[in-house]
């Protein structure tokens, strides 16, 4: 039809719908991380739990990247939670962006997907907030051979329990977020049956009671004594040993506690 024609075909009321239609709603804007559902793994349980309400810069991951494999991490970016939440919400997407990308296929060098992981998780909080520290312990579960690839990345070092005892997971660099060129590595470690890792933040460890702290070493005594039976349990029993020890509520940091445990056919006794 030609256009005098498409005009004229067209009625007032007709043409100003045309004209003016409304714009789509803008998506609304992020002011929290997304929340991080809880995967089920094979033979294996993983969990993570927070006291109360979160005030300062802890948040938590879980990301299915393959069929055998499961990232998680636990973050602690320095200040309070106004502060760091839009840096939260980058760290966030990149992660969930670029691990899938970086843990595809069965061919690849997990360690070194772990470095690149760091690298680039350190560069968006450089970016979006300058300098500013973020201890994170950041682990990849392989489901089918029970080994843990990891990066500990200036956090309270993670705390592994099997029948040899409990094995500290110490820093393979220095926490995110401070400089934009620096060395960083990763580790592996192996979970039999019934065995565990246990990650806290730092708001666990230094929990006081009459000026003494809670300690990694009160952290060690609770994840000895734990039966082991369910991921949440272990995360449980080390919140209440806090809240026991301080006899109140945790109310002075984040307190979170992130827990792995294989299951299988063998448990750990409470006393190894």
């Amino acid at each position: 039809m030609p256009t005098n024609a498409l005009i004229r075909a067209l009625t007032p009321r007709t043409l100003a719908r045309r004209l003016f239609r409304p714009l789509p709603a803008p998506a609304p804007l992020l002011t929290d991380p997304l929340h991080s559902d809880v995967p089920a793994l094979r033979q294996a349980e993983i969990a993570a739990i927070y006291h109360g309400y979160r005030m300062a810069g802890d948040f938590y991951e879980f990301l299915r990247v393959g069929p055998q494999r499961v990232l998680f991490g636990l973050f602690d970016i320095a200040g309070r939670r106004e502060d760091t939440r839009d840096i939260l919400i980058a760290a966030q997407d990149t992660f969930r962006t670029l691990a899938p990308q970086l843990f595809a296929g069965e061919t690849f060098n997990e360690p070194a997907a772990m470095i690149e992981l760091s690298q680039q998780l350190n560069r968006t909080i450089l970016r979006s907030a300058g300098v500013r520290s973020c201890p994170a312990f950041i682990g990849c579960y392989h489901e089918d051979v029970g080994t843990v690839c990891y990066a500990n990345a200036g956090h309270t070092p993670a705390l592994l329990r099997d029948q040899t005892g409990i094995t500290q997971l110490e820093a393979t660099g220095l926490p995110l977020g401070l400089f934009s060129h620096t060395t960083r590595s990763a580790s592996t470690c192996a979970l039999v049956p019934g065995a565990a890792v246990l990650v806290v933040s730092r708001g666990i460890v230094e929990a006081e009671s009459e000026e003494e702290e809670f300690g990694l070493e009160r952290v060690k005594q609770s994840l000895q004594q734990s039966p082991l039976l369910a991921a949440r349990d272990v995360c449980l029993g080390i919140l209440g040993a806090t809240q026991q020890f301080m006899r109140a509520a945790p109310l002075h940091n984040d307190v979170t506690a992130l827990a792995l445990v294989r299951t299988g056919s063998r448990h750990l006794s409470p006393e190894g």
